[in-house]
Formats: C-alpha cells, sequence, structure tokens
C-alpha cells in the first residue's frame, strides 16, 4: 500500500494540468481498491458548492454540470464535518440525495473522503461498488491518506488552471493565486527566475532554450563526462570491492548509454527544453518506472539513476551561478530562499522573492524587508519546475502570488503600487519630525541592518540610529570568516555613518536558519541547537577577533553599542563579559584609543526572561529580540508554513513576557528596546507605546509608518488598550482590537491585510 501511495502521489506531482492531475487521481484509486465508481468534486467557495469535476464508472458529458450544496447530499456531509463517510448501502442514509445527472441506483457501497489543506476543505474524493458492504480499514486508511497527501498537488493545479476550467467552477480567474505567508511589504512585478539546486532534481526548472544545438551539444558532452568519471571510479576501485558491488559501475555506465536516457533528452531540446530541464524531465520518468517494477532489486535502481541524474545536472552547472543570471526586476523564486544568497544580490535588481519555506520571521525575509524587497514566503504549493519565465505578481502584503495574471489582475495591482507610492511620499513629509505621541512621549526610532549598501537610505530615513547592526551578514556574503582588519573597516563605516548617533552591533549570530558555507552546521533541530553566543563562546577566537575589530572601529567615535545574542543564562553573559575584557585589556596596552562600549542582552528566549532581573544588573541595557522569543514562546517553528498561522507576536503569553522585562529595566533603571519584528508592526507599535517601550528597532522601509502610528496616539490611550489586549485570550482577537484603533485613528491604510 505504501509503494502504491509513492507511485500515485509521484505521478499525480509530474501532472501537466488540473485535468491530467484528476485523471491520474481518479485512475489509480479505481485500479488499486477495484471499485466501479471513482469521483472527484471541488469546492466553489464563492458558491458554497460542490462541483464534480471528474468521475470514473459513470456519465458525466459536462465537467461541472453537477454541483451540491455545501451540506447537501452524501459529499455535503463529508466536506461540511470534514471527516470520512462509510456505508454499505448509501440509499438507506437520510443524507443521500439522488442526482438527476447521475445514475448511482446500481451502487450501494460508498466511501467517500475530504481533501483538506491548511484546514480548508478543497474537496472530496468518492469511491464507489456495487456490491452491498462496507470498505475495510485499510481502504480508508489509504483514501483518507491519497486524499491529504495530494491535497497540496490539488491546489496548486487549482490555481494554475486555464479560463475554462475556471469558469466549470465558476471560479473568475483573478480569484486564481497560490497563497504563503508575507515575509515583506509591497508589490513586486515581474519575470520569474527559479533559483535551484542540482542535487535537487525536482528543483530543476523547466526553461526555454535559446539554441537547440547548442543545448543539445551541452548534454553529449555532459554525458561523456560523467562516463569519463565512471570509468575513473570503476578502475579505482577494481581491487577494493567485491565484484557485486563493483558491478554497480556498469550499471550506471549502462544507464548513461541507454537510448531512452540520451534520446529521451534530446527530443525534450528539440521540443524547446534547456538541457538541464530535459535531463530532469527524463530522468524523473526512468526513476518513476523503476519504482513501479515489481522486482525490488529493479525498484532498487531507481537510486542509480537519481544519482546518474544529479551527476549530469552538476556537470551542466558546474561553471554556472543561478545568481549571475538575475535580472533587472525579476522576482526570484526557490525552495528555500537564504539569507546569504539575498546578501549577494542588489536589491534595485529584484523587483520580488518568492519562498516555498520559511515565514514571516525568518532571516530571507528579515533580510528583504531591510533591503526594501516585497517577498512571499512559505507558498508550499508553487511548482518551481514550472514556473521559471512566467510573469509574477507577488503581494507581499496579504501573502499571495499570482502566475501568469490575468489583465484585470494586472490593472488592480498597476493601481495598488500607485496607491503604496502615494502613501511613501505622504510618510516623506515625516522624516525630520520626532516620533512624539500627542501627550509629549518620546521613542527613539533606529533601524536594523546588516548591509553596507542600506546604510545611505537608513541615514536619510530619519532613524536616530542603528539599533541592530547583523554583522553575520558581511560574514555571509564570503568564502571565509573576515579578519579583524576587514572587519574593523566594515564597522569604521557604519560607526562613522551614524556618528555620534548610536549604533549597536550584535555579535556573529549564526546557526539556527544562518549558515555559513564555509563553516556548515548540521542539526536535527537547529533552532534548539549551537547558535548565536553559544558558537562563540566555543570558538572565542571568533568573539575575541570580532570585538577587537568593533573596539578598534570605535577609536575616537564613542558611539558603539554591543549586544549579545541568544542568552539562555547568566554564566554566558559572564563569560562573554570576560572575554570582552580581555579584548579591551589587550588592545589598552597596545595603545589604542579604545573606550569600553555600553553592553546589552537580547532577550529571546524564555529562560532569559524568567531571569531577566539578574541579567540586567550586569548590562547596560535590554534589547528584545521578538522573533525568536515569539517561536520558542508558542513552539512554533518560524520556517515551517504548516504552522506559520500560529506564529504572531501579539500572542498573550508573548505580551506578557514583554512587559516582565521591560518591568525589569524600569526597576533597574535600564532602556528597554525591541529589535524583533514586531518593532515594525503597526498594530504592536500602540501596545509597545502603551508598555513604555524606550526605544523601536525596524527596517528603514518601516519606519515612516512607524512613526506615523507614534505621532497619532497618546501614551494614556495606549495604555488604554494594553490593558484591554492584556485581558483577551487570543492574538487573534487582540489584533482586530488594534486594527479597529489604528482606522479610528486614520491609519487604516496600514493594517497589513494578510493579518
Amino acid at each position: 500500500m505504501l509503494e502504491t501511495l509513492q507511485r500515485l502521489t509521484q505521478e499525480a506531482n509530474a501532472a501537466q494540468d488540473l485535468d491530467d492531475l484528476l485523471q491520474i487521481i481518479v485512475g489509480g484509486v479505481q485500479s488499486v481498491l477495484s471499485v466501479e465508481v471513482a469521483s472527484i468534486y471541488l469546492s466553489d467557495f464563492e458558491q458554497e458548492q460542490l462541483v464534480m469535476m471528474i468521475t470514473r464508472g459513470m456519465e458525466l458529458r459536462i465537467p461541472g454540470a453537477v454541483r451540491l450544496n455545501m451540506g447537501e447530499g452524501l459529499v455535503g456531509l463529508i466536506a461540511q464535518r470534514a471527516e470520512p463517510v462509510n456505508l454499505a448501502e448509501a440509499k438507506n442514509h437520510k443524507q443521500f440525495v439522488r442526482v438527476a445527472e447521475l445514475n448511482e441506483e446500481a451502487y450501494h457501497s460508498f466511501l467517500g473522503v475530504p481533501i483538506i489543506q491548511q484546514r480548508k476543505v478543497l474537496g472530496v474524493l468518492v469511491v464507489q461498488r456495487k456490491r452491498v458492504c462496507r470498505f475495510d480499514d485499510e481502504q480508508v486508511a489509504f483514501l483518507v491518506t491519497l486524499a491529504g497527501q495530494l491535497a497540496g498537488s490539488i491546489a496548486h493545479a487549482e490555481a494554475l488552471m486555464s479560463v475554462s476550467e475556471s469558469r466549470s467552477l465558476n471560479r473568475p480567474a483573478h480569484e486564481r493565486y497560490l497563497l504563503g505567508v508575507p515575509g515583506s511589504q509591497g508589490i513586486g512585478i515581474g519575470t520569474a527566475l527559479v533559483l535551484y539546486s542540482p542535487m535537487r532534481l525536482q528543483s530543476i526548472p523547466d526553461r526555454q532554450c535559446k539554441n537547440i544545438n547548442e543545448e543539445i551539444d551541452r548534454l553529449k558532452q555532459a554525458v561523456t563526462i560523467v562516463q569519463k568519471e565512471m570509468h575513473s571510479l570503476k578502475d579505482r576501485m577494481r581491487q577494493l570491492l567485491p565484484k557485486e558491488d563493483y558491478a554497480l559501475f556498469d550499471a550506471y555506465l549502462l544507464m548513461l548509454n541507454s537510448d531512452t536516457l540520451i534520446n529521451g533528452a534530446i527530443r525534450e531540446i528539440r521540443d524547446g527544453n534547456w538541457a538541464e530541464g530535459a535531463v530532469r524531465r527524463v530522468v524523473l520518468k526512468q526513476i518513476r518506472r523503476f519504482e513501479e517494477m515489481g522486482d525490488s532489486y529493479l525498484r532498487e535502481r531507481a537510486e542509480d539513476m537519481r544519482e546518474i541524474g544529479r551527476r549530469l545536472l552538476m556537470t551542466l552547472q558546474e561553471k554556472a551561478d543561478p545568481l549571475d543570471q538575475v535580472t533587472d526586476g525579476a522576482v526570484i523564486l526557490g525552495e528555500e530562499i537564504s539569507a546569504a544568497q539575498l546578501a549577494q544580490l542588489s536589491p534595485i535588481k529584484l523587483g520580488g522573492i518568492v519562498s516555498v519555506r520559511g515565514s514571516q520571521s525568518s532571516h530571507a525575509a528579515i533580510l528583504a524587508r531591510a533591503m526594501g524587497i516585497p517577498a512571499v514566503m512559505g507558498v508550499a504549493d508553487l511548482e518551481l519546475s514550472r514556473a521559471d519565465g512566467c510573469k509574477i505578481i507577488a503581494d507581499g502584503y496579504q501573502g499571495r502570488i499570482y502566475v501568469e495574471p490575468s489583465s484585470v489582475v494586472q490593472q488592480e495591482y498597476d493601481r495598488l503600487l500607485d496607491e503604496q507610492l502615494e502613501l511613501n511620499q505622504e510618510l516623506h513629509a515625516l522624516r525630520d519630525l520626532d516620533a512624539e505621541t500627542v501627550d509629549g512621549a518620546r521613542v527613539s526610532l533606529y533601524v536594523n541592518t546588516g548591509l553596507l549598501a542600506d546604510i545611505g537610505p537608513s541615514v536619510e530615513s530619519g532613524a536616530e540610529g542603528i539599533g541592530l547592526y547583523r554583522t553575520e551578514v558581511p560574514f555571509m556574503a564570503r568564502d571565509h570568516f573576515p579578519g579583524e582588519e576587514e572587519q574593523t573597516r566594515i564597522y569604521r563605516h557604519v560607526l562613522e555613518s551614524f556618528h555620534p548617533r548610536p549604533v549597536t552591533l550584535r555579535t556573529l549570530d549564526i546557526g539556527g536558519d544562518k549558515s555559513l558555507p564555509y563553516f556548515p552546521i548540521h542539526e536535527e533541530n537547529p533552532f534548539l541547537g549551537w547558535r548565536g553566543i553559544r558558537i562563540t563562546l566555543d570558538h572565542p577566537e571568533i568573539f575575541l577577533t570580532q570585538i577587537r575589530a568593533a573596539m578598534r572601529a570605535n577609536s575616537g567615535l564613542g558611539n558603539l553599542r554591543v549586544m549579545l545574542p541568544m542568552i539562555t543564562e547568566l554564566d554566558e553573559v559572564q563569560a562573554a563579559l570576560n572575554l570582552i575584557d580581555q579584548a579591551f585589556e589587550e588592545l589598552d596596552e597596545e595603545d589604542d584609543d579604545i573606550t569600553w562600549p555600553d553592553i546589552g542582552v537580547m532577550i529571546e528566549v524564555p529562560s532569559a526572561v524568567y531571569q531577566v532581573e539578574q541579567i540586567v544588573t550586569r548590562v547596560d541595557f535590554l534589547s528584545i529580540g521578538t522573533n525568536d522569543l515569539t517561536q520558542y514562546m508558542l513552539a512554533v517553528d518560524r520556517n515551517n508554513p504548516r504552522v506559520a498561522k500560529l506564529y504572531d507576536s501579539l500572542h498573550p503569553s508573548v505580551l506578557q513576557a514583554i512587559m516582565q522585562v521591560v518591568n525589569a529595566g524600569r526597576l533597574y533603571n535600564r532602556p528597554v528596546s525591541i529589535c524583533g519584528e514586531m518593532a515594525g508592526d503597526p498594530a504592536a507599535v500602540v501596545l509597545l507605546l502603551g508598555m513604555g517601550i524606550d526605544s523601536l528597532s525596524m527596517s528603514t522601509t518601516q519606519l515612516p509608518q512607524v512613526k506615523w502610528v507614534i505621532r497619532s496616539f497618546t501614551r494614556r490611550h495606549a495604555k488604554e488598550l494594553l490593558t484591554r489586549a492584556l485581558s483577551m485570550e487570543n492574538a487573534r482577537s487582540i489584533r482586530d482590537e488594534l486594527n479597529q484603533a489604528l482606522i479610528e485613528a486614520g491609519l487604516g491604510r496600514l493594517i497589513r491585510v494578510g493579518n
């Protein structure tokens, strides 16, 4: 059963369109379960109906002609309850409805399961047979599992369905989109460019080739190179491996020389695909064939074919870097766009970012906001192989992407872009005004940055300093650890650019979803693993080099502040302070003009919240990293799109934790700032005002909006809203209350539509 599920899922994922996908599902189900009828209904959410899109075993002249209201009949009951219905005699059930267009009288047994994606019933999968007998547990489990595995494929195919298919569901073209989560506000419109890894066959996109003969030559050269590699490996292993294992290389060579592989790829190229896309298509087709074979030995050859495919693709791409292909205005797509990749790109070139994985608070999204690039994260249903070269609209407000949008959609987003430009011009007028409430309470507004290219815009934004300089970004953009001199030059430029305004350098914060190519960290659970201060305390040579560079860069300026990330216990604070003291003494002996900077701690894990009164007495300031604090308080992986809806910094427990830190700072007369993404959320800013936060640090693009919010409220009103919020039981209620307050204050345009 497991093998059958895998085979059907692979076939479905390779479907060319919605009709092809539905045909594969009903054909496979009918064959596996030996049933006379298999049908699929899809949900028409606008009409609140279920539409029979396909049936095998009964006559359906026109797809979409059979419609049931939600709750009507057995199919409607399944959709309404979101659970299977298994009956020996369907006609005896009180919910049974005879459909005039279908002749169901001959069929007695009935099994239907819901197709659910992210708590949404996309449709119902039904099987029927003539004999009177309930389906057994294994058959029910098979159908439930299949529906669950294929829900994403169906959602993706629906989003890309043709206009004629759309009409059968009575769904206007402008409603077809793929849903992710907002990563960075803004609207990106451009041509899709897929970033891919040759190590993952499925990530290679189809791409129109410019010269067919050149692509065929590239393919043949790659085959020749891989053949030579295999012969070389074969010769090298001759004396080391037993004869039966040594024969593996003969199998590789047979596959490489097969007409099926080479001629199949050439046919794909002649049809217009580039060599990489041709190899992907042919190799995956061969893998599926091997996996469908009854003989276990032959099934295992699927992995051999996968290895051949990887080697061919790596050879084809040996000198190519997908980042070199990024053109002006491109919307880049990928399985997981990394912060390191973004750090290598110019913000001017990019129209937008779309990532299959990740969330609003993943570091790629954070960096996108810092660069002012619209981003949509966690678009789990996006099929990258077919998206390359397509026109894309990335809606960073609502977390939607449109592939090959209609003219109606294009016109609507052109209008929204004009509105966005108008709002930005209005907010620019606030640049030289203080962030001061109506009743005179001042809040300092800083920026988060890590890119040297972002320094100029940050200074021009009216920011009062840098509340978080991500020192890991320069580390990511290199192929080695930057030395002390190199780091000193970087930090000096940042400190001078903002002098005399304060600049807070966070010590190297890698691990989690931030990795260095030359310092790989592979862990089962990276967010609970070796990251932040844990790494730099284990490698004091890295920490000391960075601190020495920062102190030297601060010579004669005096606007440096140092912040320690991922502190979980007092011993870490003391160990870091000891190393800073060591660096200071070393430089002092060298007669450098060194001053001791203010030292602060990022509060971003629950243990630090509960020990905050002990921590605050050892440092000069506290900064709350609400991204990780929310993640750890709610036990939600912030890069997992399946649980993205659970991640909200307005959750009551997160607000209580922030209050505890603020109270400790007030008790010991230490300033407390917010440097997480919560600082740039207009709704959250109202609550932070009420708490009495001293400063907020956010991306440059968010700063004008936050200043507008602060200047539109009194602190007294903010405290009243905070009191009401703390009495509520969930983040949704709190956000609704705050959004209403923003609307009443004339700030409705700042509300994040996707929240």
